[in-house]
């Protein structure tokens, strides 16, 4: 019997399984679980939530909560969000936007962007489930060099 998938936010012990799923996701690199821990205690602006399924943490989700003298309020954006593929269709990322959405609006936040690719079919379903729409703004791109 399986149990339901639970999101939270991610603490200093779930370093080594952030840098696990991250690696899963994006590639490259382990980050080192060192500098996930530094970060969480750092980085203010940003959430990241974890989900466990069967006590195991099975994806991970990262918004942002930003700031701008333009605006009375702050925005969210939702930059990330993975699950592994076994845990996938079980409910994870629903958990993972639920947990990140509240720390959002506790935050005073009342508008999210999510970004995603034109062809990720998966992730803009799950994604209008939760009531977001396409609107019509284009994404520019620039890596500067260092």
């Amino acid at each position: 019997m399986s149990s339901a998938p639970h999101a939270r936010l991610a603490t200093a012990t779930d370093a080594e399984a952030l840098s696990r799923l991250n690696q899963e996701f994006n590639g490259g690199a382990l980050r080192p679980p060192a500098k996930i821990i530094e970060h969480l205690h750092t980085n203010r602006n940003e959430l990241i939530a974890v989900a466990e399924l069967n006590g195991a943490i099975v994806g991970f989700g990262c918004a942002q909560s930003l700031y701008s003298f333009c605006y009375d309020e702050p925005f969210g954006e939702i930059s990330e969000l993975y699950v592994e593929q076994a845990a996938r269709r079980k409910g994870v990322a629903l958990t993972i936007m639920d947990c990140l959405e509240e720390n959002l609006r506790e935050r005073g936040v009342t508008h999210i962007r999510i970004l995603t690719g034109r062809r990720n079919a998966a992730a803009i379903s799950l994604y209008e489930h939760c009531h977001y729409v396409q609107d019509d703004e284009q994404l520019l791109e620039k890596r500067l060099q260092l």
